[in-house]
């Protein structure tokens, strides 16, 4: 693949204003169909797929401590900066490089 093939397939998408996720603490975005779950926790910027791999519910309202976010509807738990399920060790959440550029969020989709 050439850096131009791989420029095409890979893209930053501006998302938001960074003083809206700071107060709000996560929000949800939707890049190309997918949904984006966008967390600041602890200073950090997190970007994860806004769908709990369990049932579909929506993790940018679930409640986040120590860098995990619990699901509202049935309790999973995954690692923000991972995707990984805290039970099962097993990585069933997307995860996304997200970026400040300016006082944007940017997020890099495929």
């Amino acid at each position: 693949m050439t850096n131009q093939e791989s420029a095409v397939q890979q893209r930053w998408t501006d998302v938001a204003d960074l003083a809206n996720v700071q107060q709000s603490g996560a929000i949800e975005v939707v890049v190309d169909g997918q949904i984006i779950a966008v967390f600041w926790h602890a200073g950090t910027l997190f970007a994860i797929d806004g769908m709990c791999a369990h049932q579909g519910g929506p993790i940018a309202k679930g409640s986040v401590q120590g860098g995990c976010v619990t699901c509202p509807w049935h309790g999973w738990q995954y690692e923000l900066a991972t995707g990984i399920q805290t039970i099962n060790r097993q990585p069933l959440q997307r995860t996304y490089p997200v970026r400040i550029c300016g006082d944007r969020v940017e997020v890099l989709v495929e």
